[in-house]
């Protein structure tokens, strides 16, 4: 981690992921289970995190969206994308653009999308995160719209937080009497 604001690029923080769909991975519908692609995401977007920040010192806070687009079928692969968009003082946010591809035809399609949110643990008050780069089109329209989503974040922040607060930790099997 660096002393000093630097900059890096989103391109310096891309990493890529691409895995064959067997049947174990395959949900009831017979398409690719959506935990296990939360999980590809994850340990995708956590080596981004790593490269942009250096450190192995990272938490995930929050998978703030997940939107499954298009279904991926067994034979197919999918490849995992992620690349930092923004951070905060201890929080970095990363974008994952998930790709479906029918092997044996080429054809190539958008199947999810995400913005997950890491905290970097034991950051001193005198360390601070780079400053994020964007170059390509893509990378400018994904992180010019970072400061709304970092808003909408802290905001349901708050409201999870109340949420919490309300609601009980009995087990589900003692009723409780308002």
């Amino acid at each position: 981690m660096e002393d000093t604001k630097s900059r890096i690029t989103c391109n310096e923080t891309r990493v890529v992921q691409t895995h064959r769909i067997l049947p174990p991975d395959l949900n009831d519908h017979q398409t690719l289970f959506g935990g296990k692609l939360m999980s590809y995401i994850d340990d995708t977007a956590s080596i981004s995190v790593s490269r942009f920040a250096r450190t192995n010192d990272i938490v995930t806070a929050s998978m703030d969206e997940l939107h499954f687009i298009h279904p991926v079928r067994p034979g197919h692969s999918v490849c995992v994308e992620t690349y930092v968009t923004g951070a905060g003082r201890t929080s970095v946010e990363v974008f994952a653009k998930v790709l479906g591809e029918e092997l044996l035809t080429g054809e190539r399609y958008i199947a999810a999308t995400s913005f997950i949110t890491f905290v970097i643990v034991g950051l001193s008050k005198d360390q601070t995160l780079p400053h994020i780069h964007s170059e390509s089109n893509e990378e400018q329209m994904v992180c010019g719209e970072y400061q709304d989503r970092r808003a909408r974040r802290l905001a349901d922040r708050s409201a999870n937080e109340k949420l919490v607060k309300a609601i009980s930790i009995l087990p589900p099997w003692i009723s409780k009497e308002n």
